[in-house]
């Protein structure tokens, strides 16, 4: 869900709202981020991911794991950390810091002390001088649809207002490091180009589907793809070049935010049977639209399509697979996020749909002659074509104030459902769950300053 960048999710007048949380130091204004969560996720059936959901990953109803529900109670989502601000030469200075309890998992979580592991969402500085801006840091990707402009402030993105800490299939987002620089010509145009931390990725992070290699790439695969357990050994040939054009127009008094983004990525492994090395180009593009129809009534569009480019849809598909002779096959994959929130006064109802589709890619294994590759005749039931989620819910604002912090009711159902290029004979077609989120929160209060 949108977390708030103070309370309400925009800066705010000091005069008029002192808050005692908010530390200054010189020139510099300091004001906490975060609040304090507890979670209620209830699935009908035990995908065993937790509060975040692992969409490639939902069990079939004629395993153990479809016949059983899940159910659990958790803080994880719990957020703490600080913006920074301060004029400087000139300059409007932003650092901002993010972390949840939302790590790696200590193996006694549930049985005894439920040690959540604290880890790093976002950490990063951005400085703007007139007309440009520069961000260094590990933010947002420029790929993260927006709700206003171009900015690194979650406020101003658009990733859902879903309880699930994962949020909504078909969504295209990463929190990644990088550098960029944005361009502001008007108060309605923008343009940002940025180089993000890039990955040669197989499938295999968050339930995705992994691509299988040639057997004589078996013993060298994990220092050359990522499988969503390979951390750092896979290498890079270069970041991820995004550039993102946005305009926030009126149309007969009706904000409209609109924005066009591209992706190029670059892929290159080495065959140890051949001796020889591959590359390939790969690329995406996107668009984009949040239109305030009526006062409080959002009408909301995202699509995304790329050659090489599943892992922006929450690394649910493989960007390649490995031909037989270790040359690289780029696969084509496709998302949107559509739907509607309207806000009335404390209350807002939300609806969306979200799905992706991941191609098809099918290479003969060389040494065996048997079939490798994402979705061909045999595959494993995790290579899926289509995975689709629907979702309605809610939020209510009880009390809210920059001096006292706010209180807030979440509810979130969504029924999920993905469907694999191939099941064996006899099995169900497709995996579904239904989801219910309950979720209660305290924000800490505090306001960041107005910028000039």
């Amino acid at each position: 869900m949108q977390p708030p960048i103070g309370i309400g999710g925009t800066a705010q007048n000091e005069a008029e709202n002192p808050s005692p949380l908010q530390l200054k130091i010189g020139s510099a204004t300091i004001t906490p981020v975060g609040f304090m969560d507890m979670t209620y996720m209830s699935r009908s059936t035990n995908a065993g991911g937790g509060i975040g959901t692992g969409f490639g990953g939902i069990p079939f109803g004629n395993t153990p794991q479809g016949k059983l529900s899940e159910s659990v109670l958790s803080i994880q989502n719990s957020r703490i950390g600080a913006r920074v601000d301060a004029n400087v030469a000139g300059s409007h200075v932003i650092g901002y810091w993010e972390s949840d309890f939302l790590g790696n998992n200590a193996g006694n979580v549930l049985v005894s002390s439920n040690s959540y592991t604290f880890r790093l969402r976002l950490y990063w500085v951005d400085l703007r001088k007139g007309n440009w801006e520069f961000l260094g840091g590990q933010s947002w990707s420029l790929m993260t649809p927006g709700r206003r402009g171009i900015s690194p402030l979650p406020s101003d993105l658009f990733y859902s207002q879903d309880v699930d800490v994962n949020y909504q299939m078909g969504l295209t987002w990463g929190r990644i490091p990088g550098f960029r620089v944005t361009w502001h010509p008007t108060d309605k145009i923008a343009w940002a180009l940025a180089v993000e931390n890039s990955q040669q990725y197989m499938g295999g992070s968050s339930g995705g589907g992994t691509a299988t290699v040639p057997s004589n790439f078996a013993t060298t695969i994990g220092s050359e793809l990522n499988n969503g357990n390979t951390t750092l050994n896979a290498p890079s040939l270069a970041p991820d070049l995004i550039s993102k054009l946005a305009f926030d127009p009126k149309i007969g008094g009706h904000a409209l935010h609109l924005e066009l983004t591209g992706l190029l990525s670059e892929f290159k492994v080495y065959n140890p049977a051949s001796s020889q090395s591959f590359t390939k180009v790969g690329g995406g593009g996107e668009f984009n639209t949040n239109l305030d129809l009526v006062k409080g009534f959002h009408l909301i569009e995202n699509f995304y399509y790329s050659n090489g480019g599943a892992r922006y849809i929450f690394g649910q598909g493989p960007d390649l697979i490995i031909n037989g002779n270790g040359d690289i096959g780029l696969l084509r994959s496709g998302s949107t996020v559509d739907g509607i929130e309207w806000q009335h006064k404390d209350f807002m109802l939300y609806g969306y749909y979200g799905g992706g589709y991941f191609q098809r890619a099918i290479a003969t294994d060389l040494t065996n002659g048997k079939p490798v590759g994402y979705g061909y005749p045999g595959s494993s039931a995790g290579n899926n074509r289509t995975i689709q989620e629907g979702t309605v819910g809610f939020e209510q604002t009880f009390w809210k104030n920059p001096r006292y912090g706010a209180l807030q009711l979440f509810f979130q159902y969504s029924y999920l459902f993905r469907t694999p290029w191939f099941v064996a004979p006899s099995t169900p077609a497709q995996a579904d769950t239904n989801m219910v989120y309950l979720n209660l929160r305290y924000v800490l209060p505090g306001a960041a300053p107005v910028v000039e």
